[in-house]
């Protein structure tokens, strides 16, 4: 069975528990970081020396970096078609998770921080503001992607869905003015009301 390491509050420890249970994949997760700990032991920073989460066993196998992983547990399993076969459809997949992470990610994480995990009186509303500010023209671009298409790389679901879909349960988590952006808003409540998204993008972050 898998073991995957990492508490759930984690952005990109959902991004694995999403694609295990779109898989229908058997697995045991294990609280590890922040208030859990873990991270920092030996024998932990053995199998992740970054000593984050989340951190995959498969068998005698590990395996850190979360879209990583997303895409491992997909090419393992090519019957379910989330790993595309065909060279442009696989890399058209692999250039949304790249810029859900270097680009998307990086936007909205000082809104998500400020909001979420600093205490309010000393919240700094200038990077707030900084964040919304360059996350809204990204989430204008995703929008206008998903007038075109039902899902991020195309008419089927891929593993680029995943981990666009839990930045932006993350994002709209935030309290926050979101504008509707409808095309996105269709997609992402597509996949929120599939039974693999419970547990994942149902909860409140913190």
């Amino acid at each position: 069975m898998l073991k995957i390491w990492g508490r759930i509050s984690s952005i990109n420890v959902r991004k694995v528990v999403l694609a295990a249970q779109w898989l229908d994949l058997p697995f045991e997760r294990v609280d590890a970081g922040l208030a859990f700990g873990i991270v920092q032991t030996p024998r932990y920073k053995a199998r992740n020396p970054n000593s984050l989460v989340p951190l995959l066993e498969d068998g005698d196998f590990t395996l850190w970096e979360s879209n990583v992983i997303v895409r491992f547990l997909c090419a393992q399993h090519p019957e379910r078609g989330f790993y595309p076969q065909e060279l442009r459809a696989r890399f058209d997949a692999e250039r949304w998770m790249d810029w859900q992470q270097t680009t998307l990610n990086g936007a909205g994480r000082d809104a998500f921080w400020q909001l979420i995990r600093v205490p309010a009186e000393k919240r700094n509303a200038q990077a707030v503001a900084a964040s919304i500010a360059a996350t809204e023209p990204l989430l204008a671009m995703l929008d206008a992607h998903l007038s075109r298409q039902r899902f991020m790389a195309g008419d089927a679901f891929t593993m680029a869905d995943i981990p666009v879909a839990c930045e932006m349960h993350r994002w709209w988590g935030l309290p926050l003015e979101h504008p509707p952006h409808p095309h996105l808003r269709r997609w992402y409540d597509g996949i929120r009301q599939q039974p693999a998204a419970r547990g994942v993008l149902d909860l409140p972050l913190s």
